[in-house]
């Protein structure tokens, strides 16, 4: 049995993977305006990034539960570091051959590597410790995700969105070798950290196996969560939160340095992403504290409510004005996540696990969403295109509601059979 300490030490482990994961996800931000600059492309091709990144997840999960189940948490976290580590070697594969293709195949693998990661994870950290505390124990650990998604960007604009093609002359071919030059340092290094963290999950396999204790118990068919109706809400619901979240995330640094909002370098708008992420970092301390005194439905549907109006009113504002309305929303998105995964979990009559699985296929939306959001920004403008995440806000604040009263409706049928006993 594993002493305290030696839970500590793998739930310290872990949440490095947390961390990150996290870091990885929201390069693509910034990767985003760059390959935009470097291929010559246009919005919706650009967006192509996230497509492939996100569609991982559609794929990807219900095949990463079964990995896990066979082989164990420590096993398939080195596998999903390893499969990283070769998605990294074909970005540089494909900066060699100046392709876009590859390009997103690379993309495409990364995140089929931090699919699996994030599946074999999160059981994991729930299990390094006493049942009761498995919630503070999550929270801390997605806390620390959030941090990578915060300290990420601003490194990568300096690397990505500096020089090269942005130097600010007409692109020339060494303009281009420069900036290609610059995303293999970037992917270089995030190798590098893999295989750093691949070497300590082999050294420590048996404490994190142990750890795990009978953490991987037999998992439900997705399709009978594909049965209830509140399961299939929650799914929906998950799709368009993510999907909203990567499309303002993605556009944000070409939307900043527009002439009509900041007019700043591709760079300097990469640095002020970081107040998007920022605030969905501190948004989700906020949103834990908020959650003892508050409903989470009313908590989730107020958190929606005001992400699609900052999203309307970017489409009507310009200026300053619309790039703090586009980056506070941020603050918002932070509670989204956890509080419609958790309204499901609790309405749904489908097993957890079965739900679970369902939710986190619903993480392509990701790929989709964020591609609409790029047909509409060629149709009608970028800023006219946030339109596309209002709806999706708007969406979330109905099923908020519906979740309430659902739970109305619960208590009061519980009310009534008391009633009836007494």
């Amino acid at each position: 049995m594993e002493t305290p300490r030696q839970q500590a030490l793998v739930y310290s482990q872990v949440t490095l993977l947390f961390l990150l994961w996290g870091a990885v996800t929201s390069v693509n931000d910034i990767l985003v305006p760059a390959m935009k600059s470097i291929f010559s492309l246009g919005m919706t091709e650009a967006l192509l990034t996230q497509f492939a990144f996100f569609l991982a997840y559609g794929v990807a999960s219900l095949p990463s539960a079964s990995v896990v189940t066979r082989i164990g948490p420590a096993r398939s976290i080195i596998l999903a570091l390893v499969i990283m580590i070769i998605a990294c070697c074909l970005m540089l594969l494909a900066t060699q051959l100046f392709s876009y293709p590859l390009v997103l195949a690379a993309l495409f693998v990364l995140a089929v590597g931090i699919t699996l990661l994030q599946v074999a994870a999160n059981p994991l950290v729930a299990s390094l410790g006493p049942s009761r505390t498995a919630h503070f124990r999550l929270t801390l650990s997605q806390a620390f995700n959030s941090l990578g998604t915060l300290v990420a960007p601003p490194l990568a604009a300096s690397v990505l969105l500096s020089g090269g093609v942005f130097s600010g002359a007409v692109a020339t071919s060494s303009d281009v070798a420069e900036s290609l030059s610059r995303i293999d340092y970037a992917y270089v290094l995030i190798a590098a950290v893999l295989a750093g963290l691949a070497c300590l999950t082999l050294v420590s396999r048996r404490a994190v196996d142990a750890a795990a204790g009978g953490s991987n118990e037999s998992r439900s068919p997705v399709l009978d969560a594909a049965r209830d109706r509140w399961a299939v809400l929650g799914a929906v619901a998950i799709f368009l939160y993510v999907g909203a979240e990567v499309s303002v995330g993605s556009v944000l640094v070409n939307f900043l340095e527009q002439d009509g909002v900041l007019g700043v370098t591709a760079e300097r708008a990469g640095h002020l992403l970081a107040f998007y992420w920022g605030g969905a970092m501190i948004g989700r301390f906020a949103g834990s504290a908020l959650l003892t005194r508050l409903r989470a439905d009313r908590l989730l549907a107020t958190a929606a409510l005001a992400a699609a109006v900052l999203s309307a009113a970017v489409t009507l504002l310009s200026g300053p004005l619309a790039a703090f309305a586009a980056l506070s929303i941020g603050l918002f998105n932070s509670v989204m996540f956890p509080v419609i995964f958790t309204l499901t979990l609790d309405r749904s009559h489908a097993a957890s696990s079965s739900t679970s699985g369902l939710l986190c296929v619903a993480i392509v939306g990701g790929a989709f969403v964020p591609l609409v959001f790029g047909i509409a920004a060629a149709r009608i403008g970028l800023a006219p295109a946030f339109v596309v995440p209002a709806v999706c806000y708007a969406a979330i604040c109905l099923f908020a509601r519906a979740a309430g009263g659902a739970e109305r409706t619960i208590t009061t049928s519980s009310t009534h059979a008391r009633e009836l006993a007494a």
